[in-house]
């Protein structure tokens, strides 16, 4: 059994939670990637996935491998990669662009293990139209969007769709009755937005009440980490991404007012210009950001 590969496979399916799906990524076909889970499962004696109606979940035994091998899987592709590559196409400087939030949470992490290869990543965060300026004037390699761009000489992938979650800290949140958690409840209790179109919390508000918040934020500011730090000091209610409050749900500084089944999300996406191939180490940086980010 080709164990790499079988990891890979894994992985994939791990991710996707579809074997349909792992299959598509991977570039290979659905029954190879079949079989190198069974051949997996039968190598670990334990059932990595159960099936259900719209594709795979995983096992607690599958969450704990993944646990164990996912960072050293990538870091193995990133080395056979460099490997292929050539040091001197990897080694150099890569620009991206995005929101600050995402960059540090999501980007940054996913790679590390470039910056053991050689590899120099020069950061700069801003808002969408500083992005595709960076982009156009060839001062940003990659730069991540909250909203696909329209001009035809960036192309686009989708990237991440993070799911947004109406939260609280402990004072509001004793305030407010889980089970009546509406509209109109909420008209007597600050808001908490990044800008004045309350960007956010109108896409949550028309996805989960059907309708658009009627009053002005109490808080505006342009960071979403600061906005998390206003809702746990008390100072209202807000929408933020899951990936950025998980550790203050976890803690029990913030509290999730509502659980709908279709949560409100948006989508990401990794943009450059559209000018062709890409230097390899761009290409790799970009590679990297979508087998770890993509789901």
């Amino acid at each position: 059994m080709d164990q790499i590969g079988a990891f890979r496979s894994f992985m994939a399916i791990f991710n996707a939670r579809s074997i349909s799906k792992a299959a598509h990524h991977l570039n290979v076909t659905q029954p190879a990637v079949t079989k190198q889970l069974q051949q997996l499962e039968a190598r670990l004696g334990k059932q990595l996935f159960v099936r259900v109606p719209r594709g795979v979940e995983p096992t607690p035994a599958a969450h704990d491998l993944a646990r164990r091998i996912g960072r050293h899987l990538e870091a193995l592709e990133l080395v056979a990669g460099s490997f292929k590559l050539g040091s001197s196409e990897l080694a150099g400087t890569v620009t991206i662009g995005g929101p600050a939030e995402f960059i540090g949470a999501k980007v940054l992490p996913s790679l590390s293990t470039f910056i053991d290869l050689g590899l120099r990543l020069r950061v700069t965060l801003g808002q969408p139209e500083a992005l595709k300026t960076g982009l156009l004037t060839s001062a940003l390699d990659l730069a991540v969007f909250t909203v696909k761009p329209s001009d035809q000489r960036i192309s686009a992938v989708p990237l991440y769709l993070e799911e947004l979650v109406l939260v609280a800290g402990e004072r509001w949140a004793q305030r407010i009755p889980r089970e009546q958690v509406s509209a109109a409840l909420l008209e007597d209790v600050p808001l908490l937005a990044y800008a004045e179109n309350l960007p956010l919390l109108r896409r949550y508000w028309r996805t989960v009440f059907g309708t658009l918040p009627q009053k002005s934020a109490a808080i505006i500011v342009p960071d979403l980490r600061a906005l998390e730090l206003a809702a746990i000091a008390g100072c209202g209610v807000t929408v933020l991404p899951s990936y950025l409050i998980a550790g203050s749900v976890r803690s029990g500084a913030l509290h999730v007012l509502l659980e709908p089944t279709d949560a409100p999300s948006n989508q990401l996406y990794l943009a450059r210009r559209d000018t062709g191939s890409l230097h390899p180490r761009v290409s790799a940086v970009q590679d990297a950001l979508l087998r770890a980010l993509v789901k």
